[in-house]
């Protein structure tokens, strides 16, 4: 499979990456940049091909959400570039898109005076060409390619997208949310073990508060602001944030009996309605259930905006678009009310470098809002995190859900995704991958083969497991089981059409059909020709050595018998030797540096790559069947780490 990012590699904004698996290539999401206001703020589509001849090289494109840095340049690609392909996406994103992308055109050509730049019938006749993807349907671009959606919260009509052609498959995740809100569900995704999870890292190192403390502490400072007689300025997206924090407002106004005004710009709450009532079902439960009676878009307390209102004297608290004070209202009003020390900035998501809004948050006091004005910035400036990303710990339990063989991150800052890396290797076992924009990506995929297993196998084998996991547990059997290695008759469809049949031993005359040992399934009947791996983990970046430099482990559990035959070895043979033996030679052919092999202290071998990745085989119990491999890395050689864990994986299937 290969991967190349367009945009969001090592970087956040102007996401686009092309997949291609199976021999098909896919465009996942094809944004704009909003720190850039030359070419850049596009993907380098020359990388795709420089004779404009897009529709023959890409298969499909597909948009995850509307926000501008994963639609913005979809007008520009499709009809100033020339592509006439399909286009996927949900159908809150197909309407509320071309609004979002009208609004952005007029502020860039008809304010700014841009030319050059994408028109109105550019944009309509883009939309015509979008096929709509509804959750949990599967849409087939074509008698190979399949698409499948899941719900992403994020933003109203986000979504994850699953993809498979062949024997491959990716899931690409856009922006995301695990954590449900007082308008959307959380993000959720079948375990559809791809071979590869591309997931958005935007706080790839946060762990937010809970949710009640971040709203307390957003409406604790508005209180005090207004309370001082001060203006506040909230900066958020048209749809998104601003609906969660306004409801979030016109509870407390209620509660309280606050008479300051509150205001929403940009003209989108009457439309913004329109979308929650039309696509009502893509919110959470409880708005679902009190919609009937009482509409929780239309606010009591909050007005919209208008242009005369900036300079008027006395407290109030303005939602203003666009979020990161790149364009728009909310830089206009920013420079009025910025050299003002009463008043309050708001910043309630992620800012891309090179925008006003990531400057201020830099403590930066004097501001260069264009090449002819600065801005000297007086105003009480707060950071509080309401962005509807994903967090690190919803981004670990994203990859436990999906559970991938390999997982790339992007939409993230390069230094935030380094720690990020060695964590995701730590406790799933699984490589990882950070690529740059431009970079080309490619990962080998193993060649599963799914098959019907029948009930007598999966039940036989279900007893067994458990009475080892009760053996080993001295009787009582701790948690349930997760992984269930599977040993049967694999029998193969002599049409070519229907599904291979895993069946229990006793099920067949084995002089006449060969057993085919240690296929792994689980409970959803899905069989690959993979040794059976079950991951044990050490905590990632606890354990520190003398000098500081944090280690990270992790512990790769694989049947032997399957091991050996697969590789051809004597029922004498040293399995775990000769693992090792592959390991090191698969290392030294890709001239992976510095590959040497040593005895540890209790005589085990260990290779060793670079100064601190160390693969080695770990002792084990007289009641544990299965032998294991432990790899470790310091978080400096991740990168040579994700190399290693590849190889380890492939030699041991």
């Amino acid at each position: 499979m290969k991967i190349v990012p367009l945009g969001a590699g090592q970087d956040v904004g102007r996401s686009c990456v092309l997949v291609t698996l199976g021999g098909k290539t896919i465009m996942f999401d094809c944004g704009m940049h909003m720190g850039y206001n030359d070419e850049r703020r596009f993907p380098d589509f020359n990388y795709i091909t420089t004779t404009g001849d897009f529709t023959s090289r890409i298969d499909a494109v597909v948009i995850t959400h509307f926000h501008l840095d994963h639609c913005g340049a979809l007008p520009h690609f499709s009809e100033q570039r020339g592509y006439h392909g399909p286009i996927y996406m949900t159908p809150p994103t197909k309407a509320i898109c071309p609004i979002l992308l009208e609004d952005y055109r007029k502020i860039t050509v008809e304010r700014k005076g841009e030319t050059g730049f994408f028109t109105s019938q550019h944009i309509k006749d883009c939309m015509k060409k979008v096929v709509p993807l509804h959750l949990h349907e599967t849409v087939w671009v074509d008698d190979e390619l399949e698409l499948r959606a899941y719900y992403a919260g994020h933003v109203l009509g986000a979504a994850m997208v699953y993809a498979r052609c062949g024997n491959e498959s990716v899931v690409y995740t856009g922006d995301y949310n695990m954590t449900p809100d007082r308008h959307l569900g959380a993000a959720w995704i079948d375990k559809v073990r791809p071979d590869v999870l591309i997931t958005e890292t935007t706080y790839g190192t946060t762990i937010r508060d809970s949710k009640r403390a971040r709203e307390r502490d957003f409406l604790e400072k508005v209180h005090a602001c207004v309370a001082r007689g001060g203006k506040v300025l909230i900066p958020c997206f048209a749809l998104g944030r601003a609906q969660e924090l306004c409801i979030l407002i016109e509870i407390y106004w209620e509660r309280m009996g606050l008479t300051v005004p509150v205001y929403f710009s940009a003209g989108l709450t009457e439309k913004a309605n329109r979308f929650y009532k039309l696509f009502i079902n893509w919110t959470n439960q409880k708005v679902k259930e009190s919609f009937v009676d009482r509409n929780p878009f239309d606010f009591k307390y909050i007005k919209p905006w208008s242009r005369d209102y900036v300079d008027l004297p006395g407290p109030m608290v303005l939602f203003a678009t666009p979020g990161m004070l790149h364009i728009g209202t909310s830089l206009e009003v920013f420079k009025k009310w910025a050299p003002d020390e009463r008043n309050m900035l708001i910043m309630p998501g992620y800012c891309v470098a090179g925008t006003v809004g990531a400057k201020v948050l830099s403590g930066m006091k004097v501001v260069d809002t264009d090449q002819y004005t600065q801005v000297h910035v007086n105003i009480d400036v707060q950071n509080l995190s309401f962005s509807a990303h994903a967090d690190a710990k919803g981004i670990m339990e994203l990859i436990r859900q999906a559970s991938p063989r390999n997982v790339v991150l992007v939409h993230g800052e390069k230094s935030r995704m380094t720690s990020f890396k060695s964590k995701v290797m730590g406790e799933f076992g699984c490589p990882c991958y950070d690529p740059a924009n431009g970079e080309l990506l490619e990962i080998e995929t193993g060649q599963d083969v799914r098959a019907l297993m029948s009930d007598q196998l999966f039940q036989g084998a279900w007893v067994k497991e458990q009475q080892r996991r009760q053996e080993l547990a001295g009787g009582q059997a701790d948690g349930p089981i997760t992984q269930l290695p599977v040993r049967g008759v694999l029998l193969l469809g002599d049409d070519g059409k229907r599904l291979p049949r895993l069946l229990d031993p006793s099920e067949f005359d084995l002089d006449e059909v060969p057993e085919v040992p240690a296929v792994p399934a689980d409970e959803k009947a899905d069989a690959g020709q993979q040794a059976p791996e079950t991951v044990a983990t050490e905590p990632p970046g606890a354990p520190e050595d003398a000098a500081g430099t944090v280690v990270f482990s992790t512990r790769k559990i694989f049947d032997e018998q399957a091991v050996a035959q697969r590789m051809g070895l004597d029922k004498d043979a040293d399995t775990v030797r000769a693992v090792l033996d592959a390991v090191r030679g698969l290392l030294e052919s890709g001239s992976t540096p510095k590959v040497r092999e040593s005895e540890d202290a209790s005589g085990a071998w260990v290779v060793a790559v670079g100064n601190t990745v160390s693969i080695s085989a770990t002792s084990v119990a007289d009641s544990d069947s299965l032998p294991s491999l432990s790899i470790s890395w310091a978080w400096e050689e991740e990168e040579l780490a994700t190399r290693a864990l590849a190889i380890v994986n492939r030699v041991l299937g």
